[in-house]
């Protein structure tokens, strides 16, 4: 039995994420990622490349409005194209991420001034020539799904105020599923957002924006639950808040996993972060219309905690050198829970 042991932890290690998500009848297990990470660092690229590994890629940055739309009517798809042929060339599925969101707009966006009409017609045109992009352009690209609004409504369940909402009230929610469906009848089109893991005012704002696209014919195909999450404070109820979604008739999906610790990390906090992700993973597991999870980049050496929360990181299931964390190990556990 000892001689079996390096053998067992050896093939314990090498299981592919993505596999094991597939083997439990979900679509994918994936990561975002950015172009100059999987284009300039060796190491780095040598894992996200797998595709046992990682079925599905996010581009965190290439698709959004700045990137993509940089003035009016002048879309370039130069960092799009190289992410869609990183993707393809290793057989993973993409999630287009996103057409609108408030953040990481150019100047001519943020700073204009619209009518009602202008703001509508400029949402239509983003989100249509996209999707068009994304299934059209010479690459043939298909992604698997669209953030179509992003992080659209705040924590105590109202609106986001914005340039969009400001100009057009709830239309332009509308107005941009719309305008992705024409373009691309196929992709599945999401609303996107955090905190929205367990029950509040939050879920509540987004059951009844379910509920009221459906009821106006506005097709919106599922929700992603981005979990960024803190090790030791977890929703109590992530299960039902991810069936209580799907009961409204649209899919889930995990879509920025990851969970920060307060630094330094200690073995203590490496257990309970281990527990925490075998405790998400398994409750997508238990729901059927959770189609799949996506960590918001595998490695703490590019996690984007560190920059926007003062002395905490450490959320990814990798470390900055690219060893696998006792998280990776409960995500596995989770799917097999």
């Amino acid at each position: 039995m000892m001689k079996l042991l390096p053998v067992l932890l050896a093939l314990v290690v090498s299981v592919g994420l993505n596999a094991v998500a597939k083997q439990h009848r979900k679509l994918y297990f994936g990561t975002a990622t950015n172009n100059e990470e999987f284009t300039n660092d060796t190491a780095y690229l040598n894992v996200i490349k797998d595709s046992r590994m990682f079925g599905q890629l996010t581009a965190a940055n290439s698709m959004k409005w700045e990137n993509t739309e940089p003035s009016p009517g002048q879309f370039t798809f130069a960092d799009a194209d190289q992410f869609v042929r990183f993707a393809q060339r290793n057989g993973q599925i993409l999630r287009g991420h996103n057409c609108v969101w408030h953040q990481q707009l150019p100047d001519w966006v943020l700073d204009g001034t619209f009518t009602e009409s202008e703001i509508l017609a400029a949402v239509e045109r983003h989100c249509g020539t996209l999707l068009e992009y994304s299934i059209n352009d010479a690459l043939n690209a298909s992604e698997d799904s669209w953030d179509v609004v992003n992080e659209v409504i705040n924590d105590d369940g109202t609106f986001r105020q914005d340039v969009f909402f400001n100009t057009s009230g709830t239309k332009y929610i509308a107005a941009a599923f719309r305008a992705a469906r024409a373009a691309d009848p196929h992709a599945k089109l999401y609303a996107n957002d955090f905190n929205i893991e367990g029950p509040g005012p939050k879920v509540t704002a987004y059951h009844n924006l379910i509920k009221t696209l459906k009821k106006e014919g506005v097709p919106i195909d599922g929700i992603g639950i981005q979990a960024h999450l803190i090790v030791g404070q977890l929703p109590s109820n992530i299960t039902e808040n991810l069936e209580s979604f799907t009961k409204l008739g649209v899919e889930v999906a995990l879509t920025e996993l990851d969970i920060r610790m307060t630094l330094p990390s200690t073995p203590q906090l490496l257990a309970q972060q281990k527990k925490d992700y075998e405790t998400v993973i398994s409750a997508c597991n238990a729901v059927k219309g959770c189609v799949g999870v996506t960590v918001w980049d595998f490695t703490d050496k590019y996690s984007w905690v560190p920059g926007t929360f003062t002395g905490e990181g450490d959320a990814c299931p990798w470390d900055d050198n690219l060893q696998k964390k006792p998280a990776f190990f409960g995500i596995i556990d989770g799917f097999n829970a």
